[in-house]
Formats: C-alpha cells, sequence, structure tokens
C-alpha cells in the first residue's frame, strides 16, 4: 500500500503487476478490494492502481458534501503525481461517472475508458432507487455487509458509515448533469458495460454509448448492478478483450458506417 496528498487529504492506494497503467475506481460505498476476485488477471497485462476515494476504504471522510467533480480532480492529481502520465481508466458505477468526467476534463491523460453501470446525469438512475430522504436510506444501512467492511478498514469510526453514505446518496441524486451533447468531447476509445438488471436505466446507457463517438456497448446478461459480484470472470473477460484488442472491422457496420 502508499499514500498520496492532494488538496490537503491523504488518499490511500495500491499497485500490482506491470504492463500498460490501468487505474481501477471502485464503486460507492465500496473499496479497492471489490475488484479482488479477479485482480491477478487484470495485473496479469496492466499495472493497475486502485486509489481510495474520500470517505471510502482507507481514506479518511473530509468536511462538507461529496462531489463527481471533486472526485475527477481528485484522479487528475493521482494520475499526474502517480501514474506521472495517461492510463486506461476502468471505472465502477460512481468510479465509472468519475472516469467520464477525468475524460472530459483531461482527455491527454485518458487511454482507454471502460464505464462500468456509471450515469452521465443523475436521472439515469432507475426512479425511487433510494427514495426521497436520503438520510432513511444512509440509516437503512446500518447492518448491511458494507457497513461491517467499512468499519474493518475505515480510519474514520464505525458509526460514521452513515455519514457516507448518506453523503454518497445526495451526490447521486443531484449529480451529475452532463448532457448527450456534452459527451461528443470523450476522445477515448470507450467501453460502457451495464447488468441487464442494473440500477442504471438500460435506456440510459444506451444513450452513453450512442452519444461517446467512439464507443462499444457490453450488456452482461443475467446480472444487477453488481454484475462484478455476479459474474467476474464474464466482466474481466469483456474488459481485458477491450483494453488487450484492437477493435475489429466488422462486417455489417451500421453506427459505424461512416
Amino acid at each position: 500500500m502508499a499514500e498520496f496528498t492532494h488538496d490537503d487529504v491523504t488518499f490511500w492506494f495500491d499497485e500490482h503487476g506491470s504492463g500498460p497503467s490501468m487505474v481501477y475506481l471502485h464503486g460507492g460505498f465500496s473499496d479497492a478490494n471489490e475488484v479482488d476476485p479477479v485482480l491477478e488477471r487484470y495485473a496479469a497485462v496492466r499495472h493497475v492502481y486502485r486509489p481510495e476515494r474520500r470517505g471510502h476504504g482507507r481514506t479518511a471522510d473530509t468536511s462538507g458534501p461529496l462531489g463527481f467533480e471533486q472526485n475527477a480532480s481528485d484522479t487528475i492529481a493521482f494520475l499526474e503525481q502517480v501514474v506521472g502520465g495517461p492510463a486506461d481508466l476502468v471505472g465502477y458505477s460512481d468510479g465509472a461517472t468519475t472516469a467520464l468526467i477525468v475524460a472530459l476534463r483531461r482527455p491527454d491523460l485518458v487511454d482507454r475508458l471502460v464505464l462500468m453501470s456509471g450515469q452521465f446525469h443523475h436521472d439515469g438512475l432507475l426512479p425511487d432507487m433510494f427514495g426521497d430522504d436520503p438520510a432513511a436510506a444512509a440509516a437503512g444501512m446500518v447492518q448491511s455487509p458494507l457497513a461491517g467492511r467499512y468499519a474493518e478498514v475505515s480510519p474514520d469510526p464505525a458509526d460514521h458509515f452513515v455519514v457516507v453514505v448518506e453523503k454518497v446518496l445526495r451526490m447521486a441524486m443531484t449529480q451529475p448533469t452532463l448532457t448527450t451533447d456534452d459527451l461528443a468531447a470523450v476522445r477515448s476509445r470507450t467501453l460502457v458495460l451495464a447488468g441487464d438488471d442494473d440500477v442504471v436505466a438500460p435506456e440510459h446507457s444506451l444513450d452513453l454509448y450512442r452519444s461517446v463517438p467512439d464507443a462499444e456497448l457490453a450488456i452482461v446478461p443475467g446480472t444487477s448492478h453488481v454484475h462484478i459480484m455476479d459474474k467476474p470472470e464474464l466482466v474481466a473477460d469483456l474488459v481485458l478483450a477491450f483494453l488487450t484488442q484492437d477493435p475489429v472491422a466488422t462486417r455489417a457496420p451500421i453506427r459505424r458506417a461512416g
């Protein structure tokens, strides 16, 4: 493990493997260990960095709300200070939304881009997914396995978990606010991936795919929002094929005909 500092915040990260750089950005309420089931596969072909965001894993929370723009700024600092240049960004859920914003703000720092169950606008989440009371929803997660994991690794007290969850929910209910026109500025070759029973509306994932100029789409059958746990090997197959192989010349292109 290691640490880096940005904006007076000390962030935890670790790194594995060798090869071209890949930064894995974890989901909300979670930490870098969510990718453990397939980490060895990624590390066999990539130098994998796993930073943990504010209030997540082994990185302490900070005062004030959480925000995707802030997450992106922290990730840009990580790419500049630790990685030292561009990398493949592989983001899941909140990590995918963060990766998308990084690709828009600093295209020079992003090689290939994998967006797993992220959203470009907060209305991409299914209606009433968390209800209309973030505090009540957060309180309902106190006994969840996520809370237990938080207590194991967080430098903050275990009962601070509910504070972080409420911040994450408020962020997800109001951010981001990108448009499909904004997405046209993404310059990286991009994989949009989602579960077929995801909390991100399928129409939203389709809009994301259609609006990013050089995008590919994968829907993982028989999975939920946590497809990385439902079928980790299949998800890793799709991600690794995208990262390590060049696109094929398809025989009957429609969207890519131009």
